[in-house]
């Protein structure tokens, strides 16, 4: 009752000290933040931040101020607290809460994760030999979340004689991984315990687990050797990355020959292989850094494959040379550049390679014979869709596994045979409750961008949705990271469909649908590409009669988030509604902040804010920096306190600057989780409260409320 009472008070005081004159402020008013302001002087101009103190996490009154949005914002949408529960119950009614994968091989086991009915969290299992055998449960998320307000497991690997695992865990959603050891064969946690562990992979010997350690800024810059059984204190320091913008990464070989332990920045990449069987011998390097070089290595036997863009190959080639001596004068070229084809991966097995590739803003699948050059991709069945090789652990094979959806088809998982080119259906994920993709149609529309470039966007909708006309629409964009944003299926997403909303999805320029030169020209000096594209296609659904200004509600998040806030800056008439998930929206404070998790490796995505001409244009687009005294949509705003990607303080000194500036008296709401990470909660009931959340803030903004 104490905590309560103080609360209270708390949130009390701050209503009182941010109310007019210091008068009690009514309920229905949202919180007003204090103003204390900072201002930092860089290449003459004054940069004034009124709301820098909220990045004070310990201070009481900061956590009051949050609470105080929190209770805002559920005050706000008390009146839909029904329309929530509706939509939670019709969405959990759509998925099979008891429920397995399909079950991959590796290393003589059958591994597969499921759910049970009631339970938030994956169980992690696994058969040996036969998927018939008896099932062995290795990580029960649900039994380690016991007393923790967050639980994910990040990376995890088994020895090679299949008694020991190292996996890490996060339970605080701030992405502060803990590396463990179980012994499989007793199931007891062993002493090993690391914490700030990234990547794990262990050697041949089933004794000597090599880690990637993390820095104050979370970045994995140290590799260390662990020898089982010796205090992880004696754990020998094998490689430092003292190169900032450089992260490292350690994974194992398909042909568990090599240990492959990848620096790589933005821009550039250095691999090194070590024997599996030699653990203590020397990493090799093979290719050192250049300026502009990314490349990827795959081993096969004694040749290495590589990925590369040198040669001015901007969507990368396939080249092969002698382990031994993979100098570029050693290069024989496999899969030539190709303009409009970009080379997003590439997976090496005994007999055959597999490319996957991106075209025309679609995901494809090449599967190359090793021995004739025989070269075919598979063939899928729409013209929208999402497809991506999965699961293929096993060296020796004559079938892959890969992975399809659509935003009509729910997520299924298909065996292909190399031989007879045929797919076979595994598994289709049950989308219940009567589900019948053939209500839904789903198209591939373009719009034209200020310079002329066609933007691609799809959309799904269910048949009949526009019979009356426009309809309203949800328009989601990231474009930023050249991270390509596919049309995925989500069953959540039929409650909207369902209620006669389109959704559509803006393949804008940052983002990576098109191939490298899509992200080059959504990034650093061209970045305000991104956002002018996806005014674009709002402007193109609304030109075409999908919807119009009063039924069109926009959604991003992360870098998506800063989408959002530059597009409702530059064009807040065209948005009835925005939501705007942890958004990456305080530009040039966060770039400015080196300690920060991200900032300095992102120097080449966003700019270097400590050059003159960068910040110019970093600052001409910033949202936080770009809040101006005009009308602005309705809003929602989330985040987590303990997202450690894009840190509470901006999404919370973006509403504060927003409340005091904007001209309008449309709701701005804020929502905090007070208990999760930059994907919000870990458990998949929580999440689903939180979709209900949004959809019935979505909804209600155009008229639907049930």
């Amino acid at each position: 009752m104490k905590r309560t009472t103080e609360l209270a008070a708390g949130l009390a005081a701050i209503f009182w000290a941010l109310s007019p004159a210091g008068s009690a402020a009514p309920a229905s008013n949202p919180p007003m933040a204090k103003k204390e302001t900072k201002t930092t002087d860089i290449h003459g101009d004054k940069l004034q931040d009124d709301y820098f103190w909220l990045r004070e996490k310990s201070n009481p009154e900061v956590r009051a101020y949050l609470e105080a949005e929190n209770a805002y914002a559920d005050d706000f949408m008390k009146s839909t607290e029904g329309f929530q529960k509706e939509l939670y119950d019709e969405m959990l009614a759509r998925i099979k809460e008891t429920d397995l994968s399909v079950p991959y091989r590796s290393n003589g086991y059958f591994y597969y994760t499921r759910t049970e009915k009631g339970k938030q969290y994956n169980i992690f299992c696994r058969k040996k030999a036969s998927v018939d055998a008896p099932e062995e449960v290795f990580l029960d998320l649900n039994a380690m979340a016991a007393g923790e307000r967050f639980m994910s497991v990040g990376d995890w690997d088994v020895s090679d004689d299949n008694r020991l695992i190292a996996y890490t865990t996060d339970n605080t959603g701030f992405r502060d991984y803990t590396m463990h050891v179980k012994d499989l064969s007793t199931g007891k946690v062993l002493p090993e315990s690391v914490e700030k562990v990234s990547t794990v992979a262990w050697s041949a010997d089933g004794k000597t687990l090599f880690y990637c350690k993390d820095d104050g800024a979370k970045r994995p810059y140290r590799l260390y050797r662990h020898t089982m059984g010796s205090p992880t204190s004696s754990d020998v320091l094998v490689y430092e990355e003292k190169d900032e913008m450089f992260r490292l990464s350690l994974r194992r070989s398909r042909d568990r020959k090599l240990l492959l332990l990848a620096s790589s920045s933005h821009t550039a990449d250095e691999w090194r292989t070590l024997s599996a069987s030699q653990p203590a011998s020397e990493w090799k390097v093979v290719l050192p850094r250049e300026k502009e070089h990314e490349y990827e290595v795959e081993p096969w036997g004694d040749t290495l494959f590589l990925r590369t863009n040198s040669g001015g190959c901007r969507n990368f080639r396939v080249v092969k040379a002698p382990l031994s001596d993979p100098r570029r004068e050693n290069w024989k070229e496999v899969v030539p550049c190709r303009e409009n084809v970009m080379v997003a991966g590439i997976d090496l097995h005994r007999d055959f390679m597999l490319l996957s590739e991106r075209e025309d803003g679609l995901p494809q699948i090449r599967i190359t014979m090793l021995a004739t050059g025989e070269s075919h991709r598979i063939q899928f069945p729409e013209p929208v869709y999402a497809a991506f090789a999965q699961n293929n652990f096993e060296f020796d094979t004559k079938t892959i596994r890969y992975g399809y959806q659509s935003m009509t088809i729910p997520p299924s998982v298909y065996d292909y045979d190399i031989a007879s080119k045929k797919s076979t259906l595994r598994k289709r994920t049950e989308v219940l409750g009567g589900y019948d993709p053939n209500q839904y149609q789903s198209e591939r529309r373009y719009a034209t961008a200020s310079d002329g470039t066609r933007i691609p966007m799809s959309l799904v909708y269910r048949k009949g949705a526009l019979d009356k006309g426009p309809a309203p629409t949800l328009l989601y964009g990231y474009g930023s990271y050249g991270a390509p944003n596919f049309a995925t299926f989500s069953s959540n997403r039929v409650s909207l469909l369902d209620r006669g909303m389109i959704y559509a999805i803006g393949h804008i320029r940052g983002g990576g649908e098109l191939g490298k030169k899509w992200h080059d020209q959504g990034k650093m000096m061209s970045k305000r590409n991104t956002f002018t594209d996806f005014i674009a296609c709002a402007e193109g659904l609304i030109a075409d009669k999908y919807t119009t200004k009063d039924k069109l509600v926009i959604e991003g998040g992360s870098a998506g988030g800063l989408l959002m806030g530059a597009v409702v800056n530059m064009r807040p008439d065209l948005f009835r509604a925005v939501v705007n998930h942890v958004p990456f929206v305080d530009v040039i404070n966060t770039m400015l902040d080196e300690s920060l998790p991200l900032t300095v490796g992102e120097f080449e995505e966003w700019g270097n804010p400590k050059i003159p001409e960068q910040y110019a244009y970093m600052k001409s687009y910033s949202p936080y920096d770009n809040v101006a005294a005009k009308d602005y949509p309705t809003m929602l705003v989330k985040t987590s306190f303990d997202d450690s990607q894009v840190m509470y303080w901006e999404p919370a000194k973006y509403v504060a600057k927003l409340r005091a500036t904007k001209t309008d008296k449309n709701p701005l709401i804020f929502k905090i989780n007070m208990a999760g990470g930059h994907g919000g909660s870990s458990g998949r009931y929580d999440r689903i409260k939180e979709q209900a959340f949004d959809y019935a803030f979505i909804l209600s903004m155009v008229g639907i409320n049930s």
